[in-house]
């Protein structure tokens, strides 16, 4: 059987008429056309200046790599988008599952490009296998009308293990959007928890998105979420279940008042909402502007930006240091050992990690 690289219809002609016929694309010979091209740190950074989606994702996706390579280059791009960043209204959203985050975020993102303009960007936080690894990534399904708007970007990630459901790079990828024009940053985080002080540590404001009689109301949720909450707001307020919301709504403020003072001033309101029917959307976001204009005017605004970035930088550090103990092949070697003495109760785990730690420190010392 000939190879289709030496028939004639792949050359452009046919063979019978002697005419000239458009040239079919050879997908042995013309493999080359459809690889996607590869930016340098430059091109790059000229692309998400000018707003470019593709170069945005593909951008985001060297920030997400573990290759060191690709690392590098990430950070290059990323120190370069730094002074175009830092404009945007960020707000981390959160809630139980089941509360219809990604329905109302599709809600509040169409509300607020339809009534404040300008361009979101949507960081939807997907959890992530503990056996697989991965990651299902279908947040953006279920946000119908917001992806199919021009002016939004939704780029889903994995949490990859990471602390509270935030994704370990999802700040730099903020910066990246902020480069790329986007004015409005949402973070949407896997769950609730004491871990979602990673969201709040990059967002200017926390939602946290409830459902009426889950009995948490009674015990005033978890404290170490609601204290980080600039505003509570709880979903399905409609058909049968107004009352139980608007019940749910007066113990949680009641709830509030047993919490020291948020050092912002401000006191989180709580308000109910339909994600699915699109009522309440406007006062939510009337909500968060008014807490912005507050925060702004007395300071805090400037000061918790401030805090954040200290804040990840530490974060950095600890994670620079654990990658470079865990990843050295000498550690990876007596790990082994010293968990067999650990789990065969010759050695203490903290006599066993003084050990290991010690070793890492005189390999230090003698390269």
């Amino acid at each position: 059987m000939e190879h289709p690289e030496n028939s004639e219809e792949y050359k452009g002609l046919t063979v019978n008429s002697g005419v000239e016929q458009p040239s079919i694309i050879n997908p042995y010979l013309r493999r080359d056309r459809f690889r996607r091209k590869v930016y340098t740190a430059s091109e790059m950074v000229e692309g998400i200046i000018k707003g470019d989606v593709t170069i945005l994702s593909q951008a985001v996706t060297l920030v997400e790599s573990v290759n060191p390579e690709h690392q590098a280059k990430a950070q290059e791009v990323i120190e370069k988008c730094l002074p175009y960043s830092g404009k945007s209204i960020r707000v981390g959203i959160s809630g139980v599952p089941g509360a219809g985050k990604s329905t109302s975020i599709d809600m509040f993102g169409c509300h607020v490009l339809d009534t404040k303009g300008g361009k979101l960007a949507v960081l939807a936080i997907d959890p992530s296998s503990e056996r697989s690894k991965g990651s299902i990534l279908g947040d953006k399904t279920r946000m119908e009308k917001l992806s199919l708007r021009p002016e939004a970007f939704i780029r889903p990630s994995p949490t990859a293990g990471s602390l509270g459901g935030v994704a370990r790079k999802t700040r730099e990828t903020i910066i990246l959007c902020e480069a790329a024009g986007y004015d409005k940053i949402f973070v949407e985080t896997v769950g609730v928890g004491q871990s979602e002080t990673a969201c709040h540590s990059m967002v200017d404001f926390f939602l946290l998105i409830q459902l009426a009689g889950t009995g948490d109301e009674l015990q005033g949720i978890k404290r170490g979420i609601m204290e980080i909450s600039d505003g509570i707001v709880i979903n399905k307020c409609d058909g049968n279940n107004v009352d139980k919301c608007h019940m749910a709504a007066t113990n949680f403020r009641n709830a509030l008042h047993f919490f020291p003072k948020p050092e912002s001033g401000w006191l989180p309101k709580v308000m109910c909402y339909s994600g699915f029917y699109g009522m309440g959307i406007k006062e939510i976001w009337d909500m968060i502007y008014e807490y912005l204009d507050f925060v702004k005017q007395n300071g805090y605004f400037e000061y918790r930006r401030n805090e954040q970035s200290k804040y990840w930088m530490y974060e950095t550090i600890n994670e620079q240091l654990r990658n470079s103990f865990y990843n050295r092949k000498d550690i990876q070697e007596k790990l082994v050992d010293a968990e067999r003495r650990v789990l065969n109760g010759v050695q203490t785990s903290f006599a066993a990690a003084g050990d290991l730690l010690n070793l890492y420190y005189e390999k230090l010392r003698t390269e």
